[in-house]
């Protein structure tokens, strides 16, 4: 089998999904505004504090745009293409999970592959103007190696953030439910991601490093790309931020493989 091969299956659901979903565009069109518009809200709620108080820790707005872009990017990137493992309590509960497992290809790849959001587009298409607006004002349009973290860094915090749907996917071979709690470092994640870590207490911040990596998302990444100390580890931590997500991804999917072998079927 060829190595490309998994790809063209992949472009093969991803075009299914996405003609299914425009069949109708309207809905698609309204609900990807509404997403737009939603997130909006939360960048104006942060433009408002700054311009209240000018300034968050010595954060100036431009440098927590930067942050915030970021994490909404990798968000909306991991949650179009994650979307089966969010619903995945319900395949387990339904039975039709059994019918994955008789088919030749892996089962993660077959949940991830089921169905891509593409209303999701309203989230990233606001986190690329809130990011686009961050390089103009902090002058990084001419920064190459640091605009390159900044890339690989959004992959790595999606890669985190894929990892985490992943998980509470996994939970389900057990409770047959995902439990809901881990919507609290997934949805929870991002909107703490969106803001330094610096601001919160060293209890909260040594979770977000060690438990579950939310810091290499865009705090550390961040902190080299804007000039800052690093606050987390030495300074070269920054730039392998990128392949702690990717090795995050890859324990949640041993992780996976393990809650399958445990499997036993609801027998619905």
């Amino acid at each position: 089998m060829s190595a490309l091969e998994p790809l063209r299956l992949y472009g093969r659901y991803f075009a299914t999904s996405i003609r299914s979903q425009l069949q109708y565009r309207a809905s698609v069109v309204m609900l990807t505004i509404g997403h737009l518009l939603m997130t909006g809200v939360e960048f104006f709620g942060m433009w408002a504090l700054f311009d209240r108080f000018g300034h968050l820790q010595q954060w100036r707005l431009a440098e927590v745009a930067l942050l915030y872009g970021m994490a909404n990017i990798a968000f909306a990137i991991s949650e179009a293409v994650g979307r089966g493992f969010k619903a995945f309590g319900q395949m387990v509960r339904k039975g039709d999970f059994d019918r994955l497992l008789l088919r030749p290809r892996g089962t993660a790849f077959q949940v991830c592959a089921q169905h891509f959001e593409l209303v999701r587009l309203g989230r990233l298409l606001q986190g690329l103007a809130v990011l686009g607006y961050a390089i103009v004002e902090l002058g990084l349009l001419d920064a190459g190696s640091r605009l390159l973290l900044l890339l690989t860094a959004i992959i790595g915090g999606a890669c985190v953030f894929t990892g985490l749907f992943i998980l509470q996917a996994t939970t389900a071979f057990w409770t047959v439910e995902s439990l809901e709690i881990f919507a609290t470092v997934t949805y929870g994640g991002v909107e703490t991601t969106q803001y330094p870590m610096s601001i919160y207490r060293d209890g909260f911040r040594s979770v977000f490093t060690f438990v579950v990596p939310l810091v290499f998302v865009n705090y550390v990444p961040g902190l080299a790309i804007l000039g800052r100390p690093q606050t987390i580890g030495p300074w070269w931590l920054a730039w392998i931020s990128p392949l702690i997500g990717l090795a995050f991804l890859l324990l949640c999917l041993r992780l996976w493989r393990l809650g399958v072998r445990h499997y036993r079927s609801t027998g619905s």
